[in-house]
């Protein structure tokens, strides 16, 4: 699990959503699940858990996609500390999070997902990302936005 500083966004895998103890002292309130292949997580009572499974590729709803970039990025702007997690949190989860950052901070996606990746292992699907940068256009209210430069 990863912290995005200094913003209040972790991410990971499923493993770290299921290590309980270091979520809570992590100060982490909010769980946003990605992961399609793997049963709902049993959580504390005390999380905010949200669950949207997205496949890690293609043929993803695009009202599903931005339904989990408009629940990220509201619990950002929110200033909820959240970690956003998927099976392996190679793919889905930093596509997500750096879309949402994106969105948040008014950069581009392709700058924010470069970001994560210096600090933690990505291997994103390229169908997925396209997907996902569509979903953060709309949700945006624009067409897709490229880094300044």
């Amino acid at each position: 699990m990863r912290q995005v500083i200094p913003h209040l966004l972790w991410l990971g895998h499923l493993g770290d959503a299921r290590d309980l103890r270091g979520v809570l002292n992590a100060g982490i309130t909010a769980l946003v699940d990605l992961a399609l292949e793997e049963p709902p997580l049993v959580t504390h009572r005390e999380l905010i858990y949200c669950r949207i499974p997205l496949e890690d590729g293609s043929g993803n709803d695009p009202d599903r996609l931005r339904l989990a970039l408009r629940t990220v990025v509201g619990l950002l702007r929110a200033h909820v500390p959240t970690l956003v997690f998927c099976g392996a949190g190679m793919s889905r989860a930093p596509s997500v999070g750096a879309a949402a950052l994106a969105i948040v901070t008014g950069e581009g996606c392709d700058a924010w997902l470069e970001r994560l990746r210096q600090i933690g292992p990505a291997d994103v699907s390229t169908a997925l990302w396209t997907d996902v940068i569509a979903a953060a256009a709309e949700v945006r209210g624009a067409a897709y936005w490229a880094p300044p430069g």
